[in-house]
């Protein structure tokens, strides 16, 4: 798929414009909603979107760009989401505390190239914050060179409840990360973070589909590899896209899980040496490793977005 300046890439990439695209997104662009999106055209199907609820008599109070996304565990699994914005905040907890979440997922900065890409929505010490009613605190912190983990304690009438939240910071937006490993590493140490009880994990960027899709997929496979000889990132990815549109929103994003499965399946494979670097992204790294079956679409039909 790399050969010819990554031509197989590129077209099956294209291939997955349309996909999801034919359903609607009427909550999103009511006029009380419309203020609530990060971005105007990253907004979440009515069919998968997560329900909020109704505040009063206001009937639009339900509402929050998100979306369910399947895991491997669950078709709800995880919450794919935008950043907090300002007025966006109190909901966004309030999506935390009735879902149960337990681990919130950051793979964003608040302001990267000097635009504002998340509101800063837990507190900046140790002295408590209210989101609403719901009072957050941080019961605790670790600095990583690529990542940083908390951990919260929410307060809602006289309940709390402990939430992990576990920040990549070492993520361009748009873009990907310098190496494979860190952001695997990363995906394995969140996935400990997790809690075996069926509740969603959060997991948001800016737009809440680029690098949120990467982390998500990546999850996914790494699971998958464990239990099969084959993956299908390409019925991954559709998957996905039937749930929130534009997830994994770059070309670049979707080589670099192709590359974090060839580093998978290197790693699964080894040569004895720990500490040999992984080959070149081509076809030769599959010579030392498992067969393992790709699922191949046909990219051969195209798509207008």
């Amino acid at each position: 798929m790399s050969a010819e300046m990554d031509f197989q890439f590129s077209a099956e990439y294209e291939d997955l414009r349309s996909v999801g695209r034919d359903q609607t997104w009427d909550a999103s662009e009511l006029p009380e909603n419309k203020g609530k999106n990060r971005y105007t055209n990253i907004l979440p199907y009515d069919r998968t979107r997560i329900k909020l609820s109704i505040q009063g008599d206001d009937d639009t109070s339900d509402y929050v760009n998100a979306n369910w996304m399947p895991g491997y565990h669950s078709p709800k699994e995880f919450i794919a989401t935008q950043g907090p914005l300002p007025g966006t905040k109190d909901d966004f907890w309030r999506m935390i505390w009735e879902y149960n979440v337990k681990t919130i997922v950051m793979v964003t900065q608040c302001t990267e190239r000097g635009k504002v890409k998340c509101d800063h929505y837990w507190p900046f010490d140790e002295e408590s914050v209210y989101y609403d009613d719901i009072q957050v605190n941080i019961v605790s912190k670790e600095v990583f060179a690529e990542w940083t983990l908390r951990e919260l304690n929410l307060e809602k009438a006289g309940k709390n409840r402990k939430v992990n939240h576990c920040n990549f910071t070492a993520w361009p937006d748009h873009g990907v990360p310098e190496t494979t490993q860190t952001l695997l590493q990363f995906v394995r140490v969140v996935r400990e973070q997790m809690p075996d009880n069926n509740t969603p994990t959060v997991v948001h960027c800016s737009a809440g589909v680029g690098r949120t899709g990467t982390f998500i997929a990546l999850d996914r496979l790494i699971q998958h590899m464990r239990d099969n000889d084959y993956v299908d990132i390409y019925g991954i990815a559709c998957e996905m896209r039937m749930h929130r549109m534009y997830m994994i929103q770059t070309e670049s994003q979707y080589v670099f899980i192709h590359q974090c499965v060839a580093d998978l399946l290197h790693e699964e494979g080894g040569n004895g040496e720990e500490d040999a670097p992984p080959p070149p992204f081509d076809e030769h790294i599959y010579g030392n490793v498992p067969p393992i079956r790709v699922a191949q679409p046909d990219i051969l039909e195209n798509h207008d977005m």
